[in-house]
């Protein structure tokens, strides 16, 4: 960590979409002068002003660094314990941010979900955050928080109920409300443009442990959710779920962090529930088809362009605080262990899932970092989110950040 850090926190791309909304949950969360001390920081002042007239406090410090200002940005970390993160696509603007913290020794928080940057950051600079001490925690919104927090959480559940975790848990989104953003929707259309040039990377995009640390990067065959299909224990017809791709990455990674104590043979799923019977078979075809439609739309040059020139949301553009306030996720994790007991668990947040509340697990991410994980139980190193915080963060997203994990059977 820096000598001497003046701040504990600072927001970086604090006037983006995501970044404005963490911004607004740290000052009503922790205000300007409490026991966090946090700045606000980007490339164009003018825009870090308008943040803090929005906020109507003038106290709040601004920091000036542009993405890809090595020096700036050096400078810039040198100043706090934690940079929080918000300016994406990451594999554009991302990369020179996450080699300072890891060459300083500043911890690092943010809301990827670039599989293909996020292996391009662990191979790059694993070894230098472990060398100096540098906590770089990537993952920490509705991707993959809920998920790798779920998946540690029901297994704890299952080790304290049947002294065996579970070798299969399939996430199954039961209910979700919330719109999308343009900063979002440019990272996977980025992921596309980069796939499409790159036959070694699309293959790289269907390996479930691509990001996990290597040596470690084969595994049993995981299932496949891209199709329509039907779960018998949670008793549902499955469509595909958009963030899947991304969060069973993120599991995968943290079970080989920790040794993989669920056995070499764990599995893991998301997909999205669509009902029993004919009327769920039908919902999940629907879906399933829709969903295939617009990957085959997106993954074609002309076609993509015209996505992005007239039907997607631009960057900037998100949804509105009333649908915000009005939206929710309702997540159901399907436990099985070896000889066969079976457990449900369950995790919810009270906002629009990529936004809302989003927002505010990263703040509490940071705070974590900040106040709860010591360097003795978190070394240096590049970590998911339960394998860096754990029951820690929980805790805070519990008290904090309207989150919920609760044992259903």
């Amino acid at each position: 960590m820096p000598a001497n850090p003046k701040y504990d926190i600072i927001v970086y791309g604090a006037a983006s979409f995501v970044g404005d909304l963490l911004t607004q949950y740290l000052y009503r969360q922790y205000g300007t002068d409490g026991e966090i001390k946090w700045a606000i920081a980007g490339r164009n002042q003018q825009k870090l002003d308008a943040v803090k007239r929005e906020l109507n406090d003038t106290s709040l410090d601004t920091v000036i660094a542009d993405a890809g200002d090595i020096a700036a940005l050096t400078a810039m970390v040198k100043q706090t314990k934690v940079i929080a993160s918000t300016v994406g696509p990451y594999a554009l603007y991302g990369s020179e941010l996450v080699k300072a913290c890891a060459e300083q020794g500043t911890d690092y928080v943010d809301l990827t979900g670039e599989s293909q940057w996020m292996r391009k950051m662990i191979d790059a600079h694993q070894e230098t955050a472990e060398k100096s001490g540098a906590r770089i925690v990537h993952n920490c919104g509705f991707d993959s928080i809920p998920s790798d927090l779920g998946v540690h959480f029901t297994q704890q559940q299952a080790e304290k109920s049947f002294g065996e975790p579970c070798t299969e848990i399939g996430l199954r989104v039961k209910a979700m409300k919330g719109g999308a953003s343009g900063g979002t929707v440019a990272s996977l259309m980025n992921v596309f443009k980069e796939a499409a040039k790159d036959p070694a990377l699309r293959k790289e995009l269907q390996n479930p442990y691509a990001i996990a640390p290597q040596g470690m990067r084969k595994g049993p065959r995981q299932p496949n959710t891209n199709l329509t299909g039907y779960d018998k224990q949670a008793k549902t017809w499955m469509a595909p779920f958009v963030m899947a791709a991304i969060n069973t990455r993120v599991v995968q990674r943290s079970h080989a962090l920790l040794g993989r104590p669920w056995g070499e043979h764990f599995k893991y799923s998301e997909a999205m529930m669509m009902g029993d019977g004919l009327g769920g078979r039908a919902k999940a075809t629907g879906l399933t088809g829709g969903m295939g439609g617009f990957m085959g739309l997106a993954a074609l040059p002309p076609t993509r362009a015209l996505l992005e020139k007239f039907v997607l949301p631009k960057p900037g553009e998100g949804p509105t605080p009333e649908e915000q306030k009005n939206g929710f996720f309702d997540l159901r994790l399907y436990g099985k262990t070896a000889s066969g007991k079976e457990l449900v668990t369950k995790v919810t947040g009270d906002r629009d899932p990529g936004y809302g509340s989003t927002s505010k697990m990263l703040g509490e991410a940071a705070v974590c970092l900040v106040k709860d994980v010591t360097r003795r139980t978190t070394k240096g190193g590049i970590w998911t989110p339960s394998t860096a915080m754990g029951d820690k963060l929980i805790k805070r997203l519990q008290a904090n950040a309207g989150l919920t994990f609760e044992r259903l059977s």
